[in-house]
This record gives C-alpha cells, structure tokens and sequence, in this order.
C-alpha cells in the first residue's frame, strides 16, 4: 500500500474525488463528501498493477487509505491550501500526467507494433554491432603531449593498467583502464577505428583524439560476438519503438501546432 502513497496520487485523488466528471456512484462519504466509486476503482487498479491480489482485505485496505486522504485533503481545503497558486499548479499537472498516460496508453493500444517490425530492427541492429566484440583498455587524457608520454612508458615496458591511474575516465581508472567486452561500434568512431585496426597485446602508437580527449588503446582480446537471441530482448525493442512511436506522434501534433 505504502508505493501508492505519492503527491500525485494523493493530489489526483483528491481532486477527482470533487470533481464533477468524477460524480459517478458514490463509494463512500467523509464529512459529506462523496468519495466516487471510480476513485476507488482506480485505487485497487494501482495495486493490482503492483502485483497486490485482489481480495477483500485490499478492498479494505483501499477503502481506508482513501479515507484518510479525503481526510487531510479536506484539512487542506479548510486552510485555504487548494486556492494557492503552486498547489493548483501541481494539480493539474498531476490532472495533465494522468491524462497523458491514458492517451499513451489507448494510443498504443489502437496501433500496435508488430514482431515483424521489431524483428526488422532486432536484424538492423545485430548487423550494425558486427561479428566481433572486443575486450580492451584505454587511458584517457587531456593532452596530446600527455598521450604521447603514456605510449613512450608502454614502450619501455610499463602496463597500461598501472598508467591507467591518471585517466580522466572515472568509470575504467580505477579498473585499470579495462572497458570489458563491447562491440567496435559502440565507442565513438576514433576509437572504434583504432581499435579494430589492433592484433591482440597491442596498443596505438600514436593518441587517438576523440570529443573526449586523448585515449591510448590497448586490445586485450577479441573473440566472435555471441547476441542475445530475439526472444531475449523483444521486450527492451519494444520498449524502445513504443517510445519513438509516441516521439513521432508528438512531433507530428508540435508541427501542427498553433503556439502563440
């Protein structure tokens, strides 16, 4: 019960329980003040999303807890809190999200996106990540002169990893420049370039500039790279085209706009 308890719940609960779309059969009265049936249904909707099984302890539950809000929210009305500005300002945006996410929702609903579709794009990402992943290090520094002074200590035997302690990239330093398996293609060109031009053991002999800096590059090893199989990541696609479809459509609505 308590993952329900958030502002915008609490506000949009509020709200709905006086207004006049939301007078339907009444499920409760605090003080005189209905509490509606559909507020009660959107309650037990919440917890069911989150796994709670209906039965009647939940319903009793729920019937307590909206009680309770309609409670406080009719001590805030008596202090006058439902006329301020930031407070009405919070409501309707609580108002604006609740709608938002039942537009989304019916949206996605009414155009459904196929598993050819994302079988499609499973393919066109599988070909564009290649068939090779790569383990390697990297120091990555400011200036040029600085790389070139990492590659003259390689060249007299020093390990990258050791060197690896004055990169500016926090997330390899302290692991001694190790990236771990990836792809080429999912570091910036430069580097993704100098990488696979690599044999195993060695590392660039000159800086490789990127957006970042200056990166010395070491490849460790390489081998053939093993995908997740298209059961295993249907959800996260279509996570993602679900995402991009409501990008597009609200591109779409902005073009047609009238913003004054």
């Amino acid at each position: 019960m308590k993952k329900a308890l958030g502002l915008t719940a609490l506000l949009v609960a509020s709200l709905a329980a006086n207004s006049a779309i939301a007078q339907t059969k009444p499920f409760v009265t605090v003080n005189g003040q209905a509490i509606s049936q559909s507020v009660f249904d959107a309650f037990i909707g919440q917890q069911r999303a989150q796994g709670a099984p209906d039965s009647p302890e939940l319903q009793g539950a729920v019937r307590e807890e909206l009680i309770r809000r309609e409670l406080l929210a009719q001590e805030a009305r008596k202090k006058g809190l439902d006329k301020k500005p930031a407070v009405q300002g919070q409501v309707e945006l609580a108002k604006q999200a609740v709608l938002i996410s039942a537009f989304v929702t019916e949206y996605l609903r009414a155009n459904p996106i196929s598993d050819a579709q994302l079988k499609a794009e499973y393919d066109l990402i599988k070909s564009n990540l290649g068939n090779t992943e790569y383990r390697s290090r990297h120091v990555l520094v400011e200036k040029e002169e600085d790389a070139k002074a990492i590659i003259a200590k390689l060249d007299k035997g020093e390990k990258l990893a050791d060197l690896a302690k004055q990169s500016k990239d926090p997330g390899s330093r302290e692991k001694g420049g190790d990236l771990g398996w990836s792809p080429a293609n999912t570091y910036v060109k430069p580097f993704a370039d100098a990488l696979v031009a690599l044999k195993k053991g060695e590392y660039t002999k000159q800086p490789v500039k990127s957006d970042f800096g200056y990166h010395v590059i070491q490849l460790e090893d390489s081998r053939a790279l093993q995908a997740p199989s298209f059961d295993q990541v249907k959800p996260q696609l279509q996570q993602r085209a679900s995402q991009m479809q409501v990008e597009n459509l609200v591109k779409e609505l902005r073009g047609k706009a009238k913003v004054n």
